[in-house]
């Protein structure tokens, strides 16, 4: 088939958009698929126009206020039927769509192509952390407006179909997110990468992604007196050099990918996540496939991947103590911990990329032949809340 992915954010910037981009480019052309990618442009200029089989047709952008390295792509609605038209795909994938998706989904139904959107970054909860509240009604407007004109939304998890179909989005399914199992594995686990970041032999509390205001990464600021214990922060952002200060005693690794990412995981004890706002969040389920327990949020994506006494704790958006006391409870046991990495490593097997990336090509397939969406209402009450 031909298929048209419209992505909010694309390469050189990794993050999780990027990163679920790319796998299911990998799946498309493996199947030989012809793909176009429309992404906002970039400064670097040895970023390729063909990214995985696929042609990436670049829009002029402006880099994000405080944040320079998201782009933020110009132009209008005609602009964007100009290209979907000329290129005439069977289906549109709208990756994480607020400002490119919104003018892509209303080019696509003019023009009767189907559109897919996936419902991966919540955008209106971010207003209030970056001081600007006023904004959260009307960014939950647009999320409404894109997701009502597109012919199915895909979710992460069943916060978010909770979340979206409580806001009277009907046409909305399940769709998780792969992992790779045999690059996240216990297996990469090295004792002279544990020695370089934690010389004094301390556990290793560890904590990866964007150092951005929405993850919340100060609130481990909580842990960081707890003995025999070394906290490591791995990835960048606008907020590192903050958190640098916040958090003097932690090991900044900065951003890492490829294998040294997968030896930085298996090398954690414990792997933590104090962001309110995660539809799904990747890097739980990396860090569960590495061998590692979890303590994280018990809101968003997390209620679905921990397993609260089992692979990990969830704790109450904002009670740190509770942070402090499961983090405490982990550490204090071998025994424990062992259990529960165990638990975490079974528990994500079978997740992996080529399975979930068929079953988005059958969402496809089924919205191009005009078949409804299949999510019951059955699937509203399965989100498992935090407990002791």
């Amino acid at each position: 088939m031909r298929i048209a992915i419209v992505a909010e954010s694309f390469l050189p910037l990794m993050n999780g958009v990027t990163h679920s981009i790319l796998r299911v480019l990998e799946h498309l052309q493996e199947r030989g698929d012809e793909v176009m990618v429309i992404a906002p442009s970039t400064s670097d200029t040895d970023v390729s126009s063909v990214v995985k089989g696929a042609y990436v047709h670049r829009l002029p952008s402006v880099p994000l206020a405080g944040y320079t390295n998201v782009r933020v792509a110009l132009g209008g609605v005609n602009r964007v039927k100009r290209i979907l038209a000329d290129f005439a795909p069977d289906v549109v994938h709208l990756a994480s769509p607020f400002v490119l998706g919104w003018r892509a989904v209303q080019a696509a139904d003019p023009l009767g192509i189907p559109t897919v959107a996936i419902y991966q970054t919540e955008v209106p909860s971010y207003a209030a952390r970056y001081g600007v509240p006023f904004l959260e009604n009307w960014a939950w407007n647009r999320v409404d407006n894109i997701h009502l004109l597109a012919t199915r939304t895909l979710v992460p998890s069943t916060f978010a179909l909770n979340q979206l179909r409580g806001r009277g989005i009907l046409r909305v399914d399940m769709w998780r997110r792969g992992v790779d199992t045999a690059r996240f594995n216990p297996a990469k686990r090295s004792t002279a990468w544990r020695s370089s970041v934690a010389p004094d032999g301390h556990r290793i509390i560890g904590y990866v992604g964007r150092l951005a205001v929405e993850k919340q990464v100060e609130d481990l600021a909580v842990l960081s007196d707890l003995p025999d214990t070394k906290l490591v922060i791995v990835g960048d952002g606008p907020q590192r050099e903050a958190l640098q200060t916040a958090l003097p005693n932690a090991h900044f690794a900065g951003f890492l990918g490829g294998d040294s990412l997968a030896q930085a995981v298996a090398g954690f004890d414990l792997f933590v996540h104090p962001g309110e706002f995660e539809t799904f969040c990747q890097t739980i389920q990396e860090a569960m496939a590495s061998g590692v327990p979890v303590v994280a949020t018990g809101r968003g994506g997390p209620l679905d991947l921990v397993e609260n006494s089992r692979t990990g704790w969830l704790y109450e958006p904002g009670n740190l103590t509770q942070l402090r006391d499961y983090v405490q409870d982990l550490m204090g046991d071998d025994a424990k911990r062992r259990a529960f990495a165990a638990a975490a490593t079974a528990s994500v097997q079978g997740r992996t990329w080529p399975v979930l990336s068929a079953d988005l090509v059958r969402h496809y397939n089924e919205v191009i032949a005009g078949i409804p969406s299949e999510a019951g209402p059955t699937e509203l009450t399965s989100s498992k809340g935090p407990s002791s």
